[in-house]
């Protein structure tokens, strides 16, 4: 009962901070308000990186049109040789070559695409990662592979397995925030905590809009002083403590009561973590405009507020997802990615905040080489391209090959278990030790399988 009168007191007569977030995400918190380190269990080793930003390309960009180039594609173009038939989710015809022109860059000399100019500046600084593969050349598998290690839809996000592993920086502000533009109620599994506690779960955030009012609901409180707020809550939690104490067995109530303690807290953080208006003009336009850069740099802020884990999702849907009109649709994708993902490392870096931050790009799979409908291009997931940058990783190296059309990995193949073991091991964290007991027995990120990829670690 008190539990219930928590949530209501703090939604509709606190407005409390987290608002629809909170009801959204069922009231979970990312930390406990008591306690920082309640639902989390600390490093195992030294760690590389302290936190991650995702920038996550929704429905799979070509990997030879950016990062692998491919010359064969011309020389067999509209023709279907061995190793250009592959199954993938349709039907394919021949190979389609990339129109878009590469050079090499920087100290380096890896070769980027004509459509990233203003990355491809960066070059230095990112490990290029050609032989990525997955399981299932379906969306819906596909994002749950990549976010959550399964395409079991019941299983803890990574961001959830991060904050379980390592709790976060900041109890006035979620440990895991979702930047996604509208209200992709479809998405909300990819950042759910399952299982794990409920304090670990993401909280998302529409930032379709720059006004932090409107990207946090019910941030400010028109009724009630902070004083007034702070002794009703006070109430409150003593009345829920004693609640959850005739009731030890259930630990949803204490994250539940958690969360209304960072709602509280978050209407005095979160206005400013969330205000892109206390940037600079030159900051502002260094991102420029458009949901993407205003999630670039909003990830900034919030990484260097103390947030574990921000991920940036371009677009709502499938924005990559270019089954026609491909050579007509990659380079506005780009346009929209290349100036923001350029003022993110550059502006990390002069901060001081790459070497700790590892900053992750990439989609749920690629796409073919093959031709779907005559110009498009369908799901691939045998082979495709990511990239890390930051947070001990080595920059200015490509690590494995796919074959001579991009369409399967075929040299050092990294399995996305291997990126997450990756991504764990920089976090200080072995993906083997990090487990959860659950229905008999213990659960990870990276299932049973998973490789550490010592070569790209600096």
């Amino acid at each position: 009962m008190f539990e219930q009168l928590t949530r209501r007191q703090l939604l509709h007569q606190f407005g409390g901070g987290m608002g629809s977030i909170a009801a959204a995400t069922a009231l979970s918190s990312p930390v406990s308000a008591l306690d920082a380190s309640a639902y989390s269990m600390g490093p195992h080793f030294r760690p590389r990186a302290k936190r991650v930003i995702h920038l996550f390309m929704n429905g799979g960009p070509f990997q030879a049109d950016l990062f692998d180039p491919k010359p064969a594609l011309l020389k067999y173009a509209g023709q279907k040789p061995e190793g250009a038939n592959l199954l993938t989710e349709r039907p394919t015809g021949g190979l389609l070559p990339s129109p878009f022109r590469f050079r090499q860059c920087g100290d380096s000399g890896i070769p980027v695409s004509e459509l990233l100019p203003k990355l491809s500046q960066h070059i230095d600084d990112i490990c290029v990662l050609r032989s990525m593969h997955a399981d299932n050349p379906n969306h819906g598998p596909a994002l749950l592979q990549m976010n959550n290690g399964t395409i079991i839809p019941t299983r803890p996000s990574m961001g959830a397995w991060f904050l379980y592993g390592l709790g976060t920086e900041n109890k006035n502000l979620p440990g895991y925030v979702v930047l996604c533009p509208g209200r992709p109620v479809r998405f909300s599994i990819l950042w759910n905590s399952a299982f794990l506690p409920s304090a670990n779960q993401g909280t998302y955030i529409n930032h379709s809009t720059t006004d932090p009012q409107k990207m946090v609901p019910h941030l400010r409180n028109a009724q009630w002083d902070q004083g007034t707020q702070r002794q009703q809550l006070n109430l409150l939690q003593q009345l829920n403590a004693d609640h959850q104490a005739k009731r030890p067995d259930e630990p949803t109530l204490a994250a539940r009561t958690d969360a209304m303690e960072t709602a509280y807290r978050m209407q005095f953080q979160a206005s400013d973590a969330f205000d892109l208006n206390r940037e600079t003009k030159d900051t502002r336009d260094a991102y420029g405009s458009g949901h993407f850069s205003n999630g670039c740099l909003l990830a900034r802020r919030l990484v260097e507020r103390g947030v574990r884990f921000v991920q940036v999702y371009y677009g709502n849907g499938q924005p990559w997802d270019t089954h026609s009109g491909h050579n007509e649709t990659v380079p506005k994708l780009c346009t929209a990615i290349d100036q923001p993902i350029a003022a993110l490392l550059a502006d990390l870096k002069q901060r001081g905040l790459l070497e700790d931050t590892l900053i992750v790009w990439g989609g749920e799979f690629g796409r073919t080489p093959t031709s779907e409908s005559g110009n498009g291009r369908d799901h691939n997931h045998h082979g495709f391209t990511m990239w890390m940058a930051g947070g001990g990783v080595k920059g200015g190296m490509t690590y494995g090959e796919t074959d001579d059309f991009g369409f399967k990995a075929t040299v050092d193949k990294m399995h996305v278990h291997d990126l997450h073991a990756t991504m764990l091991h920089l976090l200080g964290l072995n993906h083997e030790q990090l487990t959860y007991r659950h229905a008999g027995r213990d659960f990870r990120l990276t299932d049973v399988y998973g490789q550490v990829v010592q070569e790209i670690i600096a």
